[in-house]
């Protein structure tokens, strides 16, 4: 008898559960010769009928194993053979799989145990994942084709459409590229990028304005970030952090502190450790009289007696010196705060929001703005100048930002002149603790208060502060405007880093106080109020009311109206 070829060919019986032996043969494509395409068809020329019949299958179903069990080698090499066909033929995986599956919701599921075995491989024996297909897969199939359930009414639709408006089913959409996402940068990046920008600006460079583009980007980008779990502190965010302190502090020896990180002053510190801790503390909040109070309360036997603090001079001149994590938390504790303030502040303009001020904005400049005071007035008719960052004092002001605050004054004078009047500035800078935003009152007089009024001031002045003081109870800095300082003589005559109050009788100066004991000084504009409101015989509830800015005043036309012939801004807008 003749053997014939089929009788060496491997046999697979009919109620054999395992149907995938017969893909252990080498992918030679003998069977697919003889049975031609064996009656399958590309994926993609699926009927829609057959279509529909996927619509209507579940995702997940139930199968007859779970993942690792003894079938799953037999599983994974029909699956490998799958990707191997597919490379080695160059068709696509799913035409190659639709071959050699019955049905692509079973390549799925071999997808998905194929995915879970590595991950078992990977993470360990200790990884809890899935014992069976949940079908995401076969469902994402079925989104990226198209399909999905629809209703009676999407089908009514659907019928009455032309089929030129039928979306093609199995098409590739393109979809457009997300947005690129813009990196955070800290400050000093932010400062490299602007000086990058500048230098490319001086030599004329083609890509300055691109680079010019990139820092307002990365500016808008690090400003409307909010983390509120991460504090980002540069080296300028708070003087303390900025630099080291090798020669200022030494550890001490105990156990206790050297977990905690204590540290001490170094007694033999050389003269620049001391000139760079000078530098580095500088400005800081509460000064001397801070560090005093925080070695008396590390004084336990402290006693308010002049024989004590003699015997125990060199101790209580010791500077506590504070562990880095100390200072960090102090950074980030003002670096708060001082946000906290920008946030409520009712004079600044916030850009991450695109909001204005509060506080309704009569004449602007390029970094000053006119506002009216918040009522009620002590005189009406008055005026705020108010610069457009938050300073807490006239005196941070650069040289541009105080001649448009001159400016300002100049017009004012004129105006209130042209109605009969006389007119006094002055600025109240005397808690800088609180970060409030600087401004400059200006309240107009009747000509006769004009001319008594640096007596009034002079005399409220010597009476509010204590009677013996380290500064001179009163700066004259309109004698010294005279003596040759002229438009200089505020800002060369006082420290902005003190606490002071100014008012100014003429253009280029008036008279100052340097505030000691804010405890004793008035609260908030009271001192300027009582000393006018006297002069001018104001009601008592009237100077001892200080009200709020309201976004919508009604004063504003008005006094546009009366502002419109003197306001130097419009040189900036008509040209």
């Amino acid at each position: 008898m003749r053997s014939t070829r089929e009788d060496y060919e491997l046999k697979v019986h009919e109620k054999e559960l395992n149907r995938h032996l017969k893909d252990l043969r080498e992918g030679d494509g003998q069977e697919d010769d003889e049975m031609g395409d064996g009656g399958r068809r590309p994926f993609a020329d699926i009927p829609e009928a057959e279509r529909e019949n996927m619509v209507r299958e579940p995702a997940a179903h139930e199968v007859g194993y779970t993942f690792g069990d003894k079938g799953s080698g037999w599983r994974m090499t029909k699956l490998k053979g799958v990707y191997r066909e597919a490379r080695e033929t160059g068709r696509t995986v799913d035409d190659v799989a639709l071959e050699r599956y019955d049905d692509m919701r079973d390549f799925d599921d071999a997808r998905e145990e194929e995915i879970e075995l590595d991950r078992r491989k990977m993470y360990g024996k200790d990884y809890v994942g899935k014992e069976k297909p949940s079908g995401e897969l076969f469902q994402q199939r079925k989104l990226d084709m198209g399909l999905r359930r629809s209703s009676t009414r999407d089908k009514e639709q659907t019928r009455q459409s032309s089929p030129q408006e039928r979306i093609p089913q199995g098409q590739v959409i393109e979809e457009d590229e997300p947005p690129v996402k813009t990196v955070v940068l800290d400050q000093t990046a932010l400062n490299k990028m602007k000086a990058q920008m500048m230098r490319a600006k001086m030599r004329g460079a083609p890509d300055a304005v691109k680079l010019e583009a990139e820092y307002n980007a990365a500016m808008a980008g690090a400003a409307n970030t909010k983390e509120p779990e991460v504090v980002v502190l540069g080296a300028m965010d708070n003087r303390m952090l900025a630099g080291a302190r090798k020669g200022e502090v030494k550890d001490i020896g105990t156990k206790r502190s050297r977990e905690r990180g204590l540290v001490e002053e170094n007694e033999d510190m050389s003269v620049e450790d001391m000139v760079r801790q000078e530098r580095r503390t500088r400005g800081q909040a509460g000064g001397e009289g801070r560090m005093l109070a925080e070695r008396i309360a590390k004084d336990g036997k402290f006693d308010n007696d002049l024989d004590y603090m003699d015997e125990n001079a060199s101790k209580l001149a010791k500077r506590v010196q504070k562990s880095e994590i100390n200072l960090r938390n102090m950074a980030i504790s003002d670096f708060q705060k001082m946000n906290r303030i920008l946030d409520t502040c009712a004079l600044c303009h916030h850009e991450d929001t695109n909001t204005p001020p509060v506080a309704p904005i009569v004449s602007l400049a390029t970094r000053v703005y006119m506002t009216l005071p918040p009522e009620p007035e002590i005189s009406e008719g008055g005026a705020c100048i108010v610069p457009i960052q938050h300073r807490v004092n006239l005196l941070e002001c650069d040289d541009d930002e105080w001649e448009e605050i001159r400016n300002f004054m100049k017009c004012l004078t004129r105006m209130y002149h042209d109605q009969g009047r006389d007119v006094v500035f002055y600025e109240n800078a005397a808690r800088p603790e609180r970060k409030k935003h600087a401004a400059m009152n200006a309240v107009p007089v009747p000509y006769e208060l004009g001319e008594t009024a640096p007596a009034f001031f002079r005399e409220a002045i010597l009476t509010a502060d204590e009677e013996w003081t380290q500064h001179k109870k009163l700066i004259d800095t309109l004698a010294r405007s005279r003596d040759g300082l002229g438009k200089l003589a505020f800002r060369r005559t006082i420290a902005k880093e003190m606490p002071y109050f100014h008012v100014w009788f003429e253009l280029d100066g008036g008279l100052g106080h340097v505030v000691e004991d804010a405890n004793r000084w008035p609260k908030g504009d009271l001192f300027a109020r009582e000393t006018l409101g006297g002069m001018l015989d104001v009601e008592p509830n009237v100077i001892k009311k200080q009200g709020r800015w309201q976004r919508n005043d009604p004063r504003v036309d008005s006094f546009r109206k009366r502002w419109r012939k003197f306001d130097w801004t419009r040189v900036l807008t008509d040209g």
